[in-house]
């Protein structure tokens, strides 16, 4: 048989076809190296502080309960050359003492300004409306790093009327202000320090260390990274501040295959929820699982004696009392060798099983031998 013109087009465009797909079966599953892993040292950093709210509808701490805004007020006042007299009982309803925290992002220079979150220290019960006084907050060296002020957004309300009754949406005594504290001292780091910087991976796998240095030295040149253990590489990375900025920008672009995570089924205990990884497989085994319901339920009835059998009996409860046993039908079905995730659930449907069923059955396949995954109850 002998190919025409229009066959040999029919045909190159099907292995263009073809050549699309392979590629894009490459790359489909191709994650960015900035989504995998991050730079050591370049990190987050806790910070908190103490404050004042004010400007509270009535809502503020019951001051008779928390000596500790009296006197935070107190301590205020004196700063501004009001001293309160000595034996004075302040009933304050405004004022709440309140903590605020925030994550203080890596780099960050002074002037700059981060969102925080403002939290009811005492017995407050709504912050809504009210306003933060100028709070400092410290690192964990108890340096000053960062200031805040300004305005809280709450997203809770609560309401109550006269008889006690009341009514809460969200959480009220907690609230936000973006932008609300401003940088005032930078992090000290040792990012231009060394003549090499270190990746961690977010997930520890052998398998994505090991092609990340490879994708890096091919990329870079050779000798260029080195996979130190299934979550750190090291990378030598140019000394020059504005160098090694653009070799991090172009590094971290870069797009590799993560390996494949381990077989493992997870079984939360107190939801009932049960994920299971698409490497799970069975081994042969057979399962039957039903369940029986005892019902006992108590109908009292009364028992009268009637004349002339007896004059001097008296009306008393007796207890009747019905028992009944229901046993659902249990079903059995087979596992051959090798099955996947897909055939585990429609096993598992099939019988009706409910997902407390399904975490006794797993837990009786792995005690079997025959669950090839890990099994972690959380």
């Amino acid at each position: 048989m002998r190919l025409g013109d229009k066959d040999f087009l029919w045909l190159r465009r099907l292995c263009w076809i073809a050549v699309f797909f392979i590629a894009f079966g490459e790359f489909a599953f191709a994650e960015r190296i900035k989504d995998l892993a991050s730079v050591a040292g370049v990190r987050n950093n806790q910070i908190v502080g103490y404050g004042l709210v004010v400007g509270l509808d009535g809502t503020g701490d019951q001051t008779s309960q928390t000596p500790f805004t009296v006197q935070s007020i107190k301590n205020m006042l004196q700063q501004f050359g009001v001293t309160i007299p000595p034996g004075i009982n302040m009933q304050l309803k405004n004022v709440a003492a309140v903590s605020v925290h925030a994550d203080l992002p890596p780099f960050a220079k002074p002037g700059q300004t981060i969102d925080v979150t403002v939290a009811s220290l005492g017995n407050s019960k709504s912050l809504r409306g009210g306003s933060l006084l100028l709070a400092p907050m410290k690192g964990a060296d108890g340096n000053v790093y960062a200031i805040a002020q300004g305005n809280l957004v709450v997203g809770g309300f609560g309401g109550s009327g006269a008889d006690g009754s009341s009514v809460t949406v969200n959480i009220p005594s907690a609230g936000r202000i973006p932008n609300g504290a401003t940088v005032e001292r930078a992090v000290p780091t040792d990012f231009h320090n060394f003549d090499s910087i270190m990746l961690n991976l977010h997930a520890a796998d052998f398998t994505t260390s090991n092609r990340l240095a490879t994708l890096i030295n091919d990329t870079i040149g050779a000798g260029t990274a080195q996979s130190l253990d299934s979550v750190s590489v090291r990378i030598r990375a140019p000394q020059d501040p504005m160098q090694r900025t653009s070799f991090l920008a172009h590094l971290e672009n870069l797009e590799i295959e993560p390996g494949e995570a381990a077989a493992k089924v997870i079984i939360n205990s107190r939801t009932g929820t049960v994920v299971i990884g698409s490497h799970v497989r069975v081994t042969p085994a057979a399962v039957s699982h039903g369940s029986l319901v005892v019902t006992i339920s108590e109908q009292p009835f009364a028992s009268q004696p009637v004349a002339p059998f007896s004059d001097s009996g008296q009306t008393v409860v007796l207890p009747d009392s019905e028992v009944s046993v229901d046993q659902e039908d249990s079903k059995m079905f087979l596992f051959q060798p090798g099955t996947s995730l897909d055939e585990i659930v429609q096993a598992v449907n099939r019988v009706g099983a409910a997902p407390g069923d399904l975490v006794a059955i797993l837990e009786a396949l792995k005690q079997a031998g025959a669950l090839r995954a890990e099994l972690l109850v959380i």
